[in-house]
């Protein structure tokens, strides 16, 4: 009997991520068609600075920018549904105050993606073009729209999911699964990873290298204080209860 019951358990909860996956799945496409609604304006402000106009070379290149720019406007609005639907996943499994506490998380998703989309987009991009250009001054240049778009979201999309590095911290160490000695035990590896992760969304230089790394680098130490500081709130509530 404990068996069966341990199945029906196990195939309860699988049967019930698939239901905040369809849901999270449904929000995304929802605001990807109220984002594509817009997407005109979007393209048209990001451009508003170049001398020169976009080229394609396939008419399905328009809509392949398109989707791409409606997509990031769509993660950032689905960002939150995902969050709460994993919230009430794990829901049943937190106590009171932990549900209250990691449910105030959720609200700075979309600002922290939003804020690391415009990090890369305001500080990274512009001087990373800026010294590649520099490095082209004996060819003509020519941008096509699919790769000039295809750069800008290297170097914009992996900041706006990396600047939630701090408030999933907060998150995992406020429902117990990380603390700050684990994250300090963590750093070399941690280091070497973000570092990886730097070479590959930035172009093959080591300027571009070491503008993405030092932010990345300051962000998970950010990531640390605040697990330090989640974690001593947390003890205190439980050495009071």
């Amino acid at each position: 009997m404990k068996v069966e019951s341990s199945e029906t358990s196990f195939v309860g909860h699988l049967g019930e991520l698939r239901r905040r996956i369809i849901f999270t799945l449904i929000a995304f496409i929802v605001a990807l068609g109220g984002a594509f609604v817009y997407v005109k304006e979007i393209y048209r402000w990001l451009v508003r600075n170049l001398d020169q106009k976009l080229a394609i070379l396939a008419p399905s290149d328009v809509l392949w920018v398109y989707l791409k720019l409606a997509g990031v406007v769509a993660i950032a609005v689905t960002l939150p549904v995902a969050a709460y639907q994993i919230w009430q996943f794990v829901k049943p499994a937190l106590e009171p105050r932990e549900q209250r506490a990691s449910l105030l998380y959720i609200p700075w998703l979309p600002i922290l993606f939003v804020g690391g989309i415009s990090f890369g987009y305001g500080i990274i991009f512009p001087m990373v073009l800026q010294f590649l250009e520099s490095m082209s001054g004996d060819f003509a240049t020519m941008y096509t729209a699919d790769k000039y778009f295809s750069f800008i979201l290297s170097m914009t999309v992996p900041f706006g999911l990396l600047f939630e590095m701090p408030i999933t911290v907060m998150f995992l160490t406020r429902i117990g699964i990380l603390n700050p000695a684990r994250l300090a035990k963590a750093r070399k590896l941690s280091y070497f990873t973000l570092a990886v992760t730097a070479v590959l969304i930035t172009p093959p230089d080591i300027v571009s290298d070491v503008l993405v790394i030092i932010p990345l680098f300051l962000l998970y130490e950010v990531s640390v204080t605040l697990s330090k500081i989640v974690y001593r709130k947390r003890s205190k509530l439980e050495t009071a209860a």
